[in-house]
């Protein structure tokens, strides 16, 4: 099979596009034949060695496709059956193994490429809005980068929980992009925090912020006493070391770095976030851009986009 391979660590011209064995499902595992795979921080965070994975290394931790073979003992799914999968690395190649216990059906309606568009940013716009802080009417939420994958999900996903949505751009195409899924109020960067406190002197009860160190400060000002900041991401570049006791001077505010793994920890709970998300799809009332289709061989290039913030929703690799 083709797949693209990370051999060192580095820049995003260690993705190789190369000839690698076909994989082939041990017991509980099963092989898929991706059509489409996500392309995520969390990918560029694994070819850097922020979060190191043995190498070699096929990069991806989210696609969707046809199961083509099952290993023994497999009785989730079978041949032919659609699915996806998040929190797998792997997808950047024709085939894939991955964990039966990590399937996701696809419903009708729901195509390979809206799942690998959806799924792992959808599941986190889920637990972000339902676990680590239940969205509820009334409330206001700042979501930063609101024009980027995960912020159209997040600013929808507040909306279907009754929430009005503050969302941060860095362009005028970004801020059309944020207005369509429905944030009340946008603008740029510079000030946000003061622009947000002059919308909602008391604060915000959650400040949902995946660009990290460049906007920690301000999005830790626009917290309300005893509410939360989500820092769920960092495309600026980690949030370095801070002295604890800013958290007791801003109100006892909470302050998480959440990660996928712990909110799918079960298959019950994958799964039950997963129905949620690809139901909304379905139905309508959660909408996936894509910013672009490229063919898996363009890997790199899909990286440079996503890390220079070239991107308004998400990056698809074709297979």
């Amino acid at each position: 099979m083709r797949a693209i391979v990370v051999s060192a660590y580095g820049g995003s011209s260690v993705l190789e596009y190369t000839e690698a064995p076909d994989p082939v499902p041990g017991p509980g595992q099963i092989l898929i034949d991706v059509a489409a795979s996500g392309v995520n921080f969390l990918d560029v965070y694994h070819r850097q060695g922020r979060y190191p994975l043995p190498l070699p290394l096929v990069p991806g931790s989210e696609g969707a496709g046809t199961v083509a073979q099952i290993g023994p003992g497999v009785t989730e799914v079978v041949v032919g059956d659609r699915v996806g999968w998040v929190n797998v690395p792997g997808s950047y190649a024709e085939k894939a193994v991955i964990p039966a216990a990590k399937a996701i059906p696809l419903p009708p309606g729901v195509s390979p490429e809206q799942a690998a568009t959806v799924l792992l940013q959808g599941l986190t716009a889920h637990y972000l809005t339902t676990s680590t802080y239940q969205v509820r009417p009334g409330d206001t939420v700042l979501v930063h980068a609101a024009a980027g994958g995960m912020g159209l999900l997040l600013t929808q996903m507040a909306r279907l929980h009754g929430a009005r949505v503050i969302g941060t751009v860095s362009t005028p195409e970004k801020e059309r992009m944020a207005r369509e899924a429905g944030a009340d109020e946008v603008f740029g960067y510079d000030d946000f925090a003061a622009k947000v406190r002059g919308l909602v002197p008391e604060g915000l009860p959650v400040v949902y912020d995946g660009v990290g160190a460049a906007t920690f400060d301000g999005s830790l000002a626009c917290v309300r006493p005893r509410g939360l900041l989500a820092v769920y991401g960092a495309a600026s570049g980690p949030v370095p070391p801070f002295d604890l006791q800013r958290l007791n001077q801003a109100g006892s505010v909470f302050l998480t770095r959440p990660s996928m793994a712990p909110y799918i920890a079960t298959r019950e709970e994958l799964l039950g976030r997963a129905t949620d998300v690809l139901g909304w799809v379905a139905a309508g009332q959660l909408s996936v851009h894509v910013h672009a289709r490229m063919p898996l061989a363009e890997a790199a290039r899909a990286h440079d986009d996503l890390e220079g913030r070239r991107t308004v929703g998400k990056l698809l690799l074709i297979t």
